[in-house]
Parts: C-alpha cells; structure tokens; sequence
C-alpha cells in the first residue's frame, strides 16, 4: 500500500484484500477524475495519482487496463509509475499503446522490457517515433524476422556499428531485410558493401531499381561494376542453350534426379531453372521469379511434387544461395524438417495454383 492509498477512505482496505469488484471501480474513478484535468496537474499531483493507481490497476481487469494504457500512451505528463506498470504487462493489448508511444518511458524501461517480454512487445516498440542504439542492439538481437524488419523499417531508429552487423547478418538469409536496410538513409558505404556481399544477384537488383539515383552510384561502386544495373536488360537470363541442354537430355531419355543434382552441385542455375520446367509443366519465367524470390519454399514445394531426395532440394537451395554463402547449421536441419513435413497433395495443389495464376 503506498502513502497516497491512505489518503482516500477505503482504499487501504480494497488493496489489502484484493478486493477485485470495488478496486475496479475504485480505478475508474480515479483514472476519470484524473483524465478530466490531466492538462492542467502539477506535478505533485500527478505523483499522486500515480500513488493512488499504482496498487489498484493491478486489481483491474483487462480491458480497463487496455483503456487506460491507451488513454495514457497519449500523454506528455502521464503517471511514470503506472505507465512503467502497464508496460510491463504480459499482455501485448495492454502494453503495446505504451510501448508504441508513449512518451514518459524512457530507455531504462523500454530496454528492460525488451530483454523480458516476447515478441508482440518486442514489435511494438519497434514502431516507436525514435529508436536510440541501445534500444535496437536489444531488438535486432531478440526479435524474430518482423521486429527486425520493421525495425530497420523505422527512420527514426538508431544503430550502433554491433548493431548493424547483426542487422546485416540476418539480412543474408532475408531478402525483404536486405531491401529495407539499403534503403536507409544512415547506411554507410562500409555497410553498404557488407550488406551488398550477402545478398543474392535478384536482390541486388531489386535495391538497385528502388533507391535513387545516389544510392545507386554507390552500389555500382560497392560491386565494383561499371555500366548499369537497371532495367530488365540487367536481370535477364538467357536461357535458350540450357533449353537446348534439357531437349537433348529429355530425348535421349536421360532427364532425370541425377541430371539434376548435376546441375545443381555445378550452381548450373540456367539448366536448373529449365530441367525443373520440364519435370513440372511450370514457364521458365515462373520458375524464374518462385527460385530466385526471397524464400526457400517454392524449392521444397517443387521437390516434393517431383519426389525429390533431401540431397537433391539440399544442393538446389545451395545454389540458390550462391558459392559465396554457407548456410547455419539449424537453419538447414530446419528446412529439412518443414521438407519432411510437407505432403506430396500440398505441393501438387500450389503447383496447379502456380500453373493458373501465372
């Protein structure tokens, strides 16, 4: 029980019994007599709100809490102790409001939560106006794929040099990252280059059409390559003598896993490409766009629907990385896993999709 509880008749007594029904009352009233003239408060009356609400809120159901933590993410002068309190809360409806805005949490508290609370808290802070280093060291470390793109999404997030070779490393395995962390405004051209070094040719393209013109110098300089990028011109593929490699093989009956995994472990990426055309009926340009796009599934799913080994799909995302890029470990035991998973019915019904939509 605090002091500023003993002032008021009865509350001393609602607290020390926990007694839930009248403590939620108790809140709403309090809250209310507070919003009514929270723009005019001194400071020492707003402490001693926080005093009164501090033992209550805790004895509030959940949606008074989200009403108030709402109400109270809003204000530049809010109750720093209950504010610290709902953005402390377990549940992300309650705390997010605070996490996302709220002005009187400082960094002691943001950072504490984010070592703590999972991942919707972690997302929600990500969207806060400004973002120091301190704050991003914790949610580019913790935080799954989303926290980490939308961190890196936020302009006015900071990042200290640890920071950004962790947000660089998940970048490797994440094209969407890759694209949202060149665009940035603080990017230097050190990390540029390292973010450049870990990303695959299709991205680097696509970074290359959205940034402007600037930036594009700087990425022609960073890959060391003259002339331009841009265009269709620069990401098209010929693919007519491996349409030619695959005809003779198919006619000579020799089409099969082995020519494949050929092709693969000799990052043949053009032969790849049309081998799988003809085992699936699927355009070049589909197959085209599906491999090269940000994820492994379309790999998993088209082995799946031609029956391939895990050895086969295995060298297939190799070359889909590139020579230059060795995957961790527990991310291939994991993709290995999901291949498992996945029912040969699955793969068939996106394939016919694939076939329609494209």
């Amino acid at each position: 029980m605090t002091p500023a509880t003993a002032l008021i008749p009865g509350l001393d007594g609602i607290v020390r019994h926990r007694d839930a029904e009248r403590g939620l009352e108790a809140t709403r009233r309090i809250a209310d007599l507070f919003f009514e003239d929270a723009g005019r408060l001194r400071p020492e009356h707003i402490n001693l709100f926080d005093g009164l609400l501090i033992d209550l809120v805790p004895l509030a159901d959940q949606q008074t809490r989200i009403d108030l933590a709402e109400r109270l993410s809003r204000l530049a002068r809010a109750p720093r102790a209950v504010v610290g309190q709902l953005a402390r809360d377990d549940e992300v409806a309650v705390a997010g409001p605070l996490l996302r805005r709220s002005p009187v949490l400082d960094d002691d508290v943001l950072i504490d939560v984010a070592r703590d609370k999972g991942q919707g808290h972690l997302l929600a802070m990500a969207e806060r106006p400004r973002l120091s280093a301190d704050m991003t060291d914790v949610l580019v470390r913790r935080g799954d794929r989303d926290v980490v793109r939308r961190t890196a999404a936020n302009p006015g997030a900071a990042f200290s040099e640890p920071g950004y070779t962790e947000l660089i490393n998940r970048a490797s395995f994440d094209g969407v990252l890759t694209l949202t962390v060149g665009k940035r405004e603080d990017l230097s051209d050190d990390h540029l280059k390292r973010l450049l070094d870990g990303a695959l040719d299709v991205v680097k393209r696509r970074l290359f059409d959205v940034v402007g013109p600037e930036r594009q110098a700087k990425i022609r300089q960073a890959l060391a390559m003259p002339g331009d990028l841009t265009g269709a011109s620069a990401g098209q593929r010929n693919f007519v003598p491996a349409q030619r490699i695959i005809l003779a093989l198919y006619e000579a009956n020799t089409l099969d896993e082995a020519a494949l995994l050929g092709f693969a472990r000799a990052y043949r990426y053009e032969e790849v490409i049309a081998a799988l055309a003809a085992m699936t009926g699927l355009k070049l340009a589909t197959l085209d766009r599906l491999v090269s796009g940000d994820r492994h599934d379309p790999l998993l799913i088209l082995g799946r629907k031609i029956g391939l080994d895990w050895g086969t799909v295995h060298a297939l995302i190799l070359l889909r990385l590139g020579r230059k890029r060795v995957p961790a470990q527990r991310d291939i035991e994991a993709i290995k896993l999901n291949y498992a998973r996945l029912l040969s019915s699955t793969a068939e019904r996106v394939v016919a999709f694939w076939k329609t939509r494209h």
